[in-house]
């Protein structure tokens, strides 16, 4: 572990003292929530790292118009007493981009988990929708290709390889518009899933904005391949904006199982804000389960 933090410090160091080599960010979030937590069986007052993180990213030029692109991040948990747990790998790969698109190599998001755009108004809290559905996976061992966007859409394709079993699972999508709602009014995706981590999914993504409201909708299905149970669910956010405040609601559903979150961010500064939210989920073949946190959020 100590040979593995010198190494990122060593890579960090590098990228910020040669910085003509290429175009190199150094950059992380800290995510900290204070939280009463009551997943059924106990209820206790917590303090939790929200998949706060550390890394480097950047690009540079190459010959025949082609751009090297690459990132390396880690999770950092902050709460963590013992330090066991302080690092964990997410994206990292390298790649190339292009007048044909852009190919990933290394470990990243699914297509499926990018066709979701920013309509999770509570990604990474209690409220995420991976508590309820399948599809939200990270995956080693993954070629990723997109598509040049053309008058707005654009495709895209996880080859993951299973060394063990000699085969492969493949992750897909279809975008139209921008998932953040930065530059356009709509959002629409759909995106499947064949055999990655057991499942095959279907997710469909729509959203929209409507003066300051921004509105989203996911309806999914997922079936377990060697079970071949199938479940259905959907998903409702709305988000309104109120000066610096953030207001937000979202309800989402697993055949009998739900769950919904309130919340609301209050911005400090360009990359710093506080917000709170109280998740609840009614579950059909388990205890209820009910959070309700006070947090701080800074990116770097």
């Amino acid at each position: 572990m100590k040979m593995l933090k010198t190494l990122v410090a060593a890579s960090v160091l590098s990228a910020m003292a040669a910085p003509v080599m290429a175009d190199t960010t150094v950059y992380g979030k800290v995510n900290v929530t204070v939280q009463s937590s009551d997943d059924g069986s106990e209820s206790i007052t917590e303090l939790k790292s929200n998949n706060s993180r550390l890394g480097v990213k950047g690009s540079q030029k190459l010959d025949g118009g082609l751009e090297v692109v690459y990132k390396y991040e880690l999770q950092v948990d902050v709460s963590d007493e013992s330090g066991e747990k302080n690092l964990k790998s997410r994206n990292q790969y390298v790649g190339l981009k292009g007048a044909f698109g852009e190919v990933l190599i290394g470990r990243n998001d699914t297509m499926f988990k990018q066709s979701q755009g920013k309509f999770d108004l509570f990604s990474d809290l209690e409220g995420d929708i991976k508590v309820l559905w399948k599809g939200e996976n990270r995956m080693s061992d993954s070629i990723s290709y997109k598509t040049p966007s053309i008058n707005g859409f654009q495709g895209g394709i996880s080859y993951i390889l299973d060394e063990d079993a000699d085969d492969a699972a493949t992750s897909l999508s279809l975008t139209y518009g921008d998932g953040a709602l930065k530059k356009g009014k709509y959002y629409a995706a759909i995106a499947i899933d064949s055999e990655v981590k057991g499942y095959d999914a279907t997710r469909l993504t729509l959203g929209t904005k409507v003066s300051d409201v921004k509105l989203g909708f996911m309806f999914q299905t997922q079936e377990n391949v060697e079970s071949g149970e199938e479940k259905d669910g959907f998903l409702v956010s709305a988000q309104y904006k109120l000066g610096k405040y953030d207001l937000k609601g979202q309800y989402q559903s697993l055949e009998d199982d739900n769950g919904f979150t309130i919340g609301a961010d209050r911005k400090l500064g360009k990359n710093t804000k506080v917000f709170g939210f109280y998740t609840t989920y009614n579950m059909d073949m388990s205890e209820d389960e009910n959070y309700l946190a006070l947090g701080l959020e800074h990116k770097f």
